[in-house]
């Protein structure tokens, strides 16, 4: 894949990546999270921590121990996130133990996240509830630094994973949501979701579609479900949906006038993130 620079814009800066969706759901809706990557044997072969955060606003962390860690919800404006990543990726491997990457510009062209991971490595998510994850086990614990990852755990929204389908996130906050990144081009999933939105089939276990947010060239649409709702009652009616959901992306016949009167709905109502 050709090197870029930080100017070249990307729609999808993830593309190509394993688990594409849950790469732009750390980088937006995921509040604390880790996951599993490893760079090629040209860049050593080294495991990687990609996280949501790092403290202090790091891009990446070479800690102690050696563990590298990569921070998502960091990386700074750019017309490609995926070569700001790399090359923050990178500067942290090439530099000693103990050491923090914060990126100011990337003036030259440079890899891409795509040429330097592993891609048969899986992107497997696991969402945490705290930030102890920063610090090596042989880290020293002063009641300072504890209390400081208390404050910051005390920060993080509520959130799980689903099991029944990939990249949907589960979270509380005045009450409870579903978000989940899908996969598919835009413009597929809002015609999917009007199609659905038309016939009032767009929503499952109690809670009804209320809009979607767009980033890096995916659609995260968000349901809102009844309070109290948990994560575990959406398991089954989120697979049963999944299977209108699919019928609705697979339909590519124009919409009617309901749908496009749903479907300029939706639009008006989309947040993009970044």
């Amino acid at each position: 894949m050709a090197s870029s620079t930080s100017s070249d814009f990307v729609l999808r800066p993830f593309a190509g990546l394993p688990g594409e969706p849950d790469w732009v759901a750390l980088r937006e809706v995921v509040p604390a999270a880790t996951a599993t990557a490893r760079t090629t044997k040209e860049h050593g072969a080294r495991d990687v921590v990609v996280t949501t955060v790092l403290p202090a606003g790091w891009h990446a962390l070479h800690r102690e121990d050696g563990t590298i860690l990569l921070a998502l919800q960091a990386a700074g404006a750019t017309g490609d996130t995926s070569r700001y990543l790399a090359a923050a990726l990178l500067e942290a491997i090439d530099n000693e133990p103990g050491t923090s990457v914060v990126l100011v510009d990337l003036p030259e062209p440079g890899p891409r996240l795509q040429d330097v991971l592993d891609l048969d490595v899986p992107f497997e998510v696991t969402v945490q509830d705290g930030f102890d994850y920063w610090l090596d086990a042989s880290a020293e614990r002063t009641p300072e630094l504890v209390q400081s990852l208390e404050e910051a755990a005390g920060t993080i929204i509520p959130t799980v994973k689903l099991d029944a389908v990939p990249s949907a996130y589960w979270c509380r906050m005045n009450r409870e949501f579903l978000r989940w990144a899908l996969p598919q081009d835009e413009e597929t999933v809002i015609d999917a979701i009007s199609r659905l939105q038309a016939r009032r089939a767009s929503g499952f276990a109690g809670g009804k579609f209320v809009g979607a947010f767009r980033s890096s060239g995916l659609v995260v649409p968000v349901w809102e479900l009844p309070r109290g709702t948990e994560a575990a009652d959406l398991e089954g009616p989120v697979a049963e949906f999944a299977k209108t959901l699919d019928a609705a992306l697979a339909d590519d016949a124009p919409l009617d006038a309901n749908e496009r009167r749903a479907r300029a709905g939706i639009v008006a109502r989309q947040v993009t993130l970044r």
